[in-house]
């Protein structure tokens, strides 16, 4: 992970295990004539736009190798999760020539099965399927996915200060921008002792997205949520905490709570609600990485709320994903 608390995973595992953050003054001004608070992340060189995201990808592409010697690029597809192409200030106008110019950088060329997948939130969720059906259909041993994504874009910001989404002077609901890098390895789960292991995955669509005006009811999320049970072949019963992309905006704090609630049929104490966001900032795509590598970290080092975890993601459009995260010792199918 590269994130703005930290520039590898340990690191930044670490300052959000202890809820720390990065969030400070950007060079943006809100409308209000206050400067724009955000997560940065410090590298060596002043780089902005594409370049910064091409070398946020690289590190966190190198990082993943380096702790995985034994695996060859040409045969292990890339997954590379992008922002939407619909994001307001976007600065990839050519996504095969990033693709191509990441792999200039990183002086490697990846299995001709990889692909760029521009979701925006939902890529994580969307590329695990995509790693699925390549592990299982096609024999791929390894899927490698990246993501890489920045909201400090000035057009970018000032769309979400418009549309009120934004956490300025003039306005306490909303979330505070920042930018990041992550990758991860996935292969086939075979019975291996201390293995974060994805067991359901789910989709759905929420037309009562947050730029809609019909009454909220999650059922977008809800069915995503199902699925992902369903597909894990157990039911809510088993879940012991969620983690989430929420970043601060009430909307998706309701639409989290409404969409458990109608699938909740267990009597808790609590039910742990994590959210990454609050130390990194709202990252776009890398979000969903970045939940899946805090979660790794917490089952490896114990600090976990449990064993078995809701994951879920949701785009300003209405695509919902959902995961379903199990930290095994062996015994079960993961898929």
């Amino acid at each position: 992970m590269i994130t703005g608390v930290g520039l590898s995973a340990p690191a930044t595992c670490a300052a959000i295990r202890c809820a720390i953050d990065n969030f400070q003054e950007t060079r943006f001004m809100d409308n209000g004539g206050e400067w724009i608070m955000g997560c940065e992340v410090p590298l060596e060189q002043p780089w902005r736009g594409r370049t910064k995201l091409l070398k946020m990808a690289a590190m966190a592409i190198q990082e993943c190798l380096q702790g995985n010697p034994q695996l060859n690029p040409k045969a292990t597809p890339l997954l590379l999760c992008l922002s939407e192409h619909e994001r307001k200030g976007r600065v990839i106008d050519d996504d095969n020539q990033f693709f191509l110019d990441l792999q200039q950088e990183l002086q490697l060329r990846f299995h001709e099965k990889s692909r760029i997948i521009a979701h925006g939130h939902s890529a994580a969720g969307v590329a695990l399927q995509h790693a699925r059906r390549l592990i299982q259909e096609l024999g791929c041993s390894h899927v490698l996915i990246a993501a890489t994504d920045s909201l400090l874009v000035g057009a970018t910001l000032a769309h979400f200060e418009e549309q009120e989404r934004l956490l300025t002077s003039n306005h306490s609901n909303g979330f505070i921008p920042g930018e990041a890098g992550a990758a991860m390895i996935v292969e086939t789960y075979r019975g291996q002792k201390n293995q974060l292991v994805c067991t359901g995955l789910g989709i759905g669509v929420e037309k009562a997205h947050i730029y809609s005006e019909e009454p909220l009811r999650a059922d977008g999320l809800t069915a995503a949520i199902k699925e992902a049970l369903d597909d894990a072949g157990h039911g809510e019963s088993l879940l012991d905490f969620k983690i989430t992309d929420i970043s601060g905006e009430q909307y998706h704090f309701k639409e989290a709570s409404l969409a458990f609630s109608r699938l909740d049929r267990t009597k808790r104490q609590e039910f742990d609600i994590w959210h990454p966001a609050d130390c990194v900032g709202e990252v776009g795509s890398t979000l969903g990485l970045i939940m899946v590598g805090v979660l790794k970290a917490a089952c490896e080092k114990a600090y976990s709320k449990g064993d078995h975890i809701l994951a879920h993601l949701g785009n300003d459009d209405g695509k919902r994903s959902s995961m379903i995260f199990a930290w095994q010792g062996g015994g079960i199918d993961g898929q």
